[in-house]
């Protein structure tokens, strides 16, 4: 194993929030995360090739032990090996955030992934300041075609431990994965679903007798709408909640979210986060790790790769999460604040090459997070409510 100075420093980081990890694997999991950061990608052949000179040695060394990290216990070198179980993580990985947060209203966003015809990624993110950080994840094949219902109720339930009870948790979702089992679900577990719905449904206001289509709600663009009463029809589809319907100017549809919050305490311009989860993967793939070039067939080594990513998504800020961004707006979690060795620098085509000389400290990579991403509602960052503080430090970190 490594002694390098700065890998033995986030190795101590990743145990301290990663307690149950052997210091083996922390230290593998060290070098996946600086190692990629350096690299910037995940592919195995360009993460051992900066960090083999680096940490002084051979290279076909540093890529067996990176690569055997990934590896499931029998495919693995020697006795008495055991793999990583990625699902044992996903608590410490939220409460490691949650210890970094300020305040006490807490965004997350659920959604799917697909790369090629190979994996589709569930992915439970915080999502924050133009970004997303996974804290829950499972990754199936992408031919293997089933109901995704059991994974996300196990996703939620392996988690939502990890967040204090008196904290108000807003869990966003696209029209694709809307489920009453879903909403209630989330409501069960004292959080906020947020999720929105196709038009095609209807809607039955309080104190009404009969339901009304809900495109009659928000009929043009620059219309909104809120108000309690009873989603959908029939005894398995019905569902008393609260509708916030809003039509934004030059958009082709409404938003209709669906949530249990009173609709003067809530509003439909916060369904403009979820959008940052599109950001998360957009870094994941071609906008940062590359993870769309590599070459694994099997889920589960997929699984633990992302997991070299995560760690670092919560410690490599420069600042206290939740806190205003002092530095450069467009600071991304995945760039290291400093150098992790003088004589490093990263190569600007993806590689790090030793030997070039640097000077003066990394600068952070903005990567996906452009001025205003994920704000398609113009009223985000000025509109009153139970979110607004954690509403205004995003918008305030990623503006221009």
């Amino acid at each position: 194993m490594s002694c390098h100075p700065r890998v033995t420093e986030w190795t101590d980081t990743i145990q301290t929030h990663l307690p149950h990890l052997s210091k083996p694997q922390a230290t593998v999991l060290a070098l996946w995360s600086l190692g990629m950061v350096l690299a910037r990608s995940c592919a195995l052949t360009a993460v051992s090739a900066f960090l083999a000179p680096w940490l002084g040695r051979k290279e076909n060394t540093v890529r067996q032990q990176l690569r055997e990290f990934c590896y499931e216990a029998a495919a693995k070198r020697g006795t008495d090996r055991c793999a990583l179980p990625v699902e044992t993580c996903f608590v410490p990985l939220l409460a490691w955030v949650v210890s970094l947060w300020q305040g006490t209203q807490l965004a997350l966003a659920l959604d799917a992934t697909t790369l090629g015809t190979r994996f589709t990624v569930l992915v439970l993110s915080v999502v924050y300041r133009g970004c997303a950080i996974p804290v829950v994840w499972v990754v199936l094949s992408a031919t293997a075609k089933h109901a995704w219902r059991r994974e996300w109720l196990r996703m939620l339930r392996q988690v939502h431990r990890a967040v204090p009870r008196s904290w108000t948790v807003l869990v966003l979702a696209d029209r694709g994965l809307y489920a009453r089992w879903l909403f209630r679900r989330i409501t069960r577990l004292g959080w906020h679903p947020f999720l929105r719905i196709n038009t095609g449904g209807t809607f039955r206001p309080k104190g009404q007798v009969r339901g009304v289509s809900l495109k009659t709600l928000v009929p043009e663009p620059g219309t909104t709408w809120q108000g309690t009463g009873m989603a959908f029809k029939g005894r398995h589809r019905q569902l008393h909640c609260t509708l916030l319907a809003r039509w934004e100017a030059g958009y082709k549809d409404p938003w209709l979210i669906l949530t249990d919050l009173p609709p003067e305490a809530s509003t439909a311009c916060w369904y403009g986060l979820r959008a940052w989860i599109e950001q998360g993967f957009k870094i994941t793939k071609r906008g940062g790790w590359q993870w769309h070039r590599t070459h694994m067939t099997k889920p589960e080594r997929a699984a633990r790769l992302w997991l070299g990513d995560d760690p670092l998504q919560h410690h490599a800020r420069p600042h206290r999460v939740g806190a205003r961004a002092t530095a450069d707006p467009a600071w991304h979690t995945a760039a290291a604040p400093e150098r992790l060795s003088p004589g490093l620098e990263p190569h600007p085509g993806g590689l790090a090459r030793p030997g070039a000389t640097a000077h003066g400290p990394l600068r952070p990579r903005t990567l996906a997070c452009r001025p205003g991403a994920g704000r398609a509602c113009p009223a985000l960052a000025s509109s009153g409510g139970a979110f607004g503080r954690l509403r205004s430090q995003e918008a305030g970190a990623v503006g221009a």
